[in-house]
């Protein structure tokens, strides 16, 4: 039931090289339409404003280059009219802990940041035993946008069970908890694609990843506009040690108008998640994270997994040889793109992840590095 629920019919199938096979859906018959607070609702096919800022050459080292295409998309294109998802197997299901969890992060409560005291508010917070990240963050009020180049990586070693990603993720809710979260940027998890490849991915949860939300389409709730790329699919390629280095453009930009959240990279539109699923999102998001996350079961205890964040070397390294993000911006009510102040650092385990911030010059723009390699000396 869940793999035909998941599976939407075809106009026509993609065998990627990767193995990945793409199903070409009607784009009015995606997965999104199941959502019950969408049973009626009406596709917005672009944004009503230009999202975020043209700007996207920032890095200022000569070789490094936006990732310009999907694996999948050697092999043919979706017809217009369409969108492509990436089909769904039983084996892929069957390696959840039950099909309902298939695709969902455990929930993980992020406790309303105090703008006065955000290290120790950060520190003291209820953070969940499954998972380790090392982020910048920014606390405000009624974000409208926020955007990130992420530089591409295949940490190597991704245990089975566990996941690793460099994202950026818009956070809002009440006094209690951020409960609202909407995000996106790459992940190596074998759990729920059965490889270790890296793919482009996004998510949503509207109770703190309890019941609500999941990777990419893998339940209802965003609306893809895109017939060009697909969630969840390959990138290629991906950086390589002291070598060519790639990047990622993500932006998450609120819809004036329709209160849509878009996301979109370099110049493609995905598509959105709509108003409709959120409360507090749909007035604008509270605070905005940029950084990286390890789900395992062996992370904050000895042995430590061996799962690396980022490139899985050491921030220290800088670039060519840790992960970053730059260009880093977010919208306010002043609605021009700006670099977030002040800009605040966390580590949960400092020693086996963490995070710096680097600039070549006093007028150039900052690379917020991140990652480690997981267990090691000073990880046990």
């Amino acid at each position: 039931m869940k793999l035909k629920a998941l599976n939407k019919p075809a106009l026509k199938t993609i065998k990627s090289e990767d193995g990945d096979i793409i199903d070409c859906v009607d784009l009015y018959k995606q997965p999104a339409f199941d959502h019950p607070a969408l049973r009626n609702h009406k596709i917005q096919m672009k944004p009503s404003v230009e999202l975020g800022t043209k700007e996207t050459n920032s890095p200022t080292y000569s070789s490094s280059k936006p990732v310009a295409s999907q694996i999948w998309t050697k092999s043919g294109q979706c017809p217009v009219g369409t969108i492509p998802i990436r089909r769904v197997s039983r084996e892929d299901i069957s390696r959840a802990s039950s099909p309902s969890r298939f695709g969902r992060k455990p929930p993980h409560i992020y406790n309303t940041l105090d703008k006065s005291d955000r290290h120790k508010t950060y520190s003291n917070s209820t953070r969940p035993k499954n998972r380790s990240e090392a982020i910048f963050f920014v606390v405000g009020s009624n974000y409208l946008g926020a955007q990130s180049n992420i530089n591409v990586w295949n940490p190597p070693g991704v245990e089975k069970s566990d996941y690793s990603s460099a994202q950026m993720w818009l956070l809002a809710g009440d006094q209690l908890e951020m409960s609202e979260i909407i995000e996106a940027g790459w992940m190596v998890n074998p759990h729920v694609f059965g490889d270790n490849l890296t793919r482009f991915f996004a998510y949503w949860t509207k109770d703190a990843y309890r019941k609500t939300g999941c990777i990419n389409l893998l339940c209802s709730g965003f609306v893809q506009t895109s017939k060009q790329i697909a969630l969840g699919a390959a990138i290629d390629p991906v950086s390589s040690r002291g070598h060519e280095q790639y990047y990622v453009t993500v932006k998450i930009y609120q819809d004036l108008e329709s209160k849509n959240w878009w996301l979109s990279t370099h110049d493609n539109v995905y598509g959105y998640w709509p108003s409709a699923i959120f409360k507090h999102l749909s007035q604008g998001a509270t605070a905005v994270q940029w950084g990286g996350e390890v789900y395992s079961l062996n992370v904050r205890r000895t042995p430590h997994t061996k799962t690396p964040m980022g490139s899985g070397d050491s921030p220290t390294q800088l670039w060519g040889k840790a992960c970053y993000h730059t260009y880093i911006r977010i919208k306010d009510a002043s609605m021009e793109p700006k670099y977030p102040m002040p800009l605040a650092e966390f580590s949960d385990e400092n020693q086996c992840y963490t995070t710096i911030l680097h600039k070549e010059t006093n007028v150039s723009e900052p690379y917020l590095y991140f990652g480690g390699s997981g267990q090691s000396p000073f990880c046990p």
